[in-house]
């Protein structure tokens, strides 16, 4: 069951709109048992660092984000064997904090 949150109190290079926040289980999980504050990550999220990606799909980011066609995905590493990715809808409706197992 995904989650509602409001982590952003101040995104001062926000280049898009999250839209609605979503937390997936296993995120929510992790905020709760205090082993993950997702709010750094998902500011780096808004603010176009899309943290482990290959340039490739970086660039793919940037067209998106330019055109508006598409969605905007990050992934970051926090730990060796925790990473979160961040999912924002290519209409800029919902953006999702999820677990790579979670997709």
């Amino acid at each position: 069951m995904a989650t509602e949150a409001v982590f952003i109190t101040l995104v001062p290079n926000m280049r898009f709109p999250p839209g609605q926040l979503i937390l997936t289980a296993g995120v929510d999980e992790l905020v709760q048992q205090g082993r993950l504050n997702p709010s750094m990550y998902l500011r780096r999220h808004l603010g176009g660092d899309w943290g482990d990606l290959v340039e490739g799909d970086s660039q793919l980011n940037d067209a998106a984000l330019a055109l508006g066609q598409d969605r905007l995905f990050s992934s970051y590493q926090i730990a060796p064997d925790l990473k979160i990715w961040i999912i924002t809808e290519w209409d800029r409706s919902v953006t999702t904090l999820l677990l790579p197992s979670e997709y």
